[in-house]
């Protein structure tokens, strides 16, 4: 009998637990922001390597965020419960509490990136080497930043639709922006010759289509080259 009240104790123990783990999950905002962070960060780990000492260091630092949180919701729920008016006292309690929290917050940032750092980069040296041993990714990341810069201009002109007129011709600038890759990329003049002649016809026909007037494919043509010459440059500087 005893044994069996003792059992029903540990339970209704591990429930009461249990139960005050999701009370804080569902109903405290920040509580939400670290189980959201942790699970990044935990799935993250996974792909990095960390040792077993590494692993101990990670998650004591998010459980010891998520403790924090915890005694701080307590804290607050208690003082709550025992006045509902302004008291000096009250708010030290309160502040103590969340201050414990920003402190165990800021040890798990500084210890995510100690443990971080170095392999994350290492990660994004090995992604940018990829990236610029790939002309498709190059040309790609060319063409999506002066689309970006077209439909930015347009705005601040207020000048005619996202894929139709206004200052200045995305079409434009998108020819220029790829025969400047091909330029960047080929070796042969004829090639590059052949790519700008291209997107010349393109301008031409904005121009003879009364979509575009003769400086709207002019800004057009410019905004490709120069963006498409910058991201080459920054990535021979990298």
């Amino acid at each position: 009998m005893k044994k069996t009240k003792t059992r029903q104790g540990i339970i209704k123990a591990f429930n009461a637990a249990i139960e005050g783990i999701i009370y804080t999950f569902k109903f405290e905002r920040n509580m939400k922001i670290h189980y959201f962070l942790a699970v990044m960060v935990l799935t993250a780990s996974l792909f990095l390597g960390l040792d077993r000492f590494e692993m101990i260091l990670l998650v004591f630092a998010i459980s010891l965020v998520v403790i924090a949180e915890m005694f701080n919701t307590a804290i607050e729920k208690t003082i709550d419960m025992i006045t509902d008016e302004y008291h000096i006292l009250a708010k030290i309690a309160k502040d103590v509490a969340a201050g414990g929290v920003l402190i165990a917050a800021l040890n798990s940032a500084v210890v995510g990136y100690l443990l971080f750092y170095n392999k994350l980069t290492d990660l994004s040296n090995s992604v940018l080497n990829s990236i610029r041993q790939s002309q498709i990714h190059l040309t790609l990341i060319c063409i999506i930043l002066v689309l970006i810069a077209v439909v930015v201009v347009k705005a601040l002109t207020a000048t005619g639709t996202p894929l139709k007129g206004g200052m200045p011709s995305g079409h434009t600038a998108l020819a220029f922006a790829i025969a400047t890759a091909i330029t960047f990329f080929g070796e042969k003049v004829v090639a590059s010759t052949l790519a700008y002649l291209m997107a010349v016809l393109v301008a031409q026909s904005r121009i003879e289509g009364n979509i575009h007037t003769f400086w709207e494919t002019v800004a057009g043509g410019l905004l490709g080259t120069l963006i498409t010459i910058l991201v080459f440059q920054i990535q021979l500087l990298v």
